[in-house]
């Protein structure tokens, strides 16, 4: 049974554009392959603390009876999310743009899940992802519109992170469902929306006929 991990990292609640499209890429997800085991993970309610001496534990070379409680505590948290992550292997992240990229709730999730011998490794040839073979979709709302220009290109580092970070984790099916526009008005609001439902048709139920593994490949 294929696995899938529905994250969610928006502050806004139900009135999160993000939201509402993770929720329909889930729905349609499932309902071009019924047997996917969807879990679920809001990082707006469940937030892992931010890196800092104690949570770095789980990257000393030392260990467990070497560190300290607060060290433990923290790796245990750092071992759950990416023993999720690397368990799952379709992801749907909502990740809506803020200030010009992510939330922090998402970034301090990535930190986590970003563990050397983990999701990558060092080589003397340079860095190696370890986590390919996932199919990764993400749900970006954005405000305005960045796609479009240069300029607008230049000054967002949301897609273009999410991008960076899960190629650097080995993952080459990273997929976007973008609605952006969404405080330019309603007619711009509603023309983003409907251009994200296609999007989601596209990326979930075209291959309905395929196994996650093969889209994953």
């Amino acid at each position: 049974m294929a696995k899938l991990l529905h994250i969610d990292s928006s502050i806004l609640g139900t009135n999160s554009v993000s939201r509402q499209l993770t929720a329909q890429i889930v729905a349609s997800w499932r309902a071009a392959h019924p047997s996917t085991d969807v879990s679920y993970l809001d990082l707006a309610v469940s937030t892992p603390s931010h890196l800092s001496a104690e949570s770095l534990g789980f990257r000393l070379p030392a260990g467990a009876a070497d560190l300290s409680d607060a060290q433990l505590r923290e790796n245990a948290v750092s071992e759950a999310l990416v023993s999720q992550f690397l368990a799952a292997d379709v992801v749907v992240i909502g990740a809506p743009l803020y200030n010009f990229s992510i939330p922090t709730q998402l970034k301090a999730w990535i930190d986590r899940v970003a563990q050397v011998g983990r999701t990558f490794k060092y080589t003397e040839k340079g860095p190696v992802g370890l986590a390919g073979g996932k199919t990764i979709i993400v749900a970006s709302a954005r405000g305005g519109v960045y796609s479009t220009s240069d300029a607008g290109n230049a000054m967002e580092h949301q897609e273009s992170y999410l991008k960076t970070v899960f190629g650097f984790f080995g993952v080459t099916d990273v997929r976007f469902v973008r609605a952006e526009g969404l405080a330019m008005g309603e007619a711009a609001k509603t023309a983003a929306l409907a251009a994200a439902q296609v999007e989601i048709l596209a990326e979930t139920q075209v291959a309905a006929n395929q196994p996650v593994a093969a889209l994953a490949a």
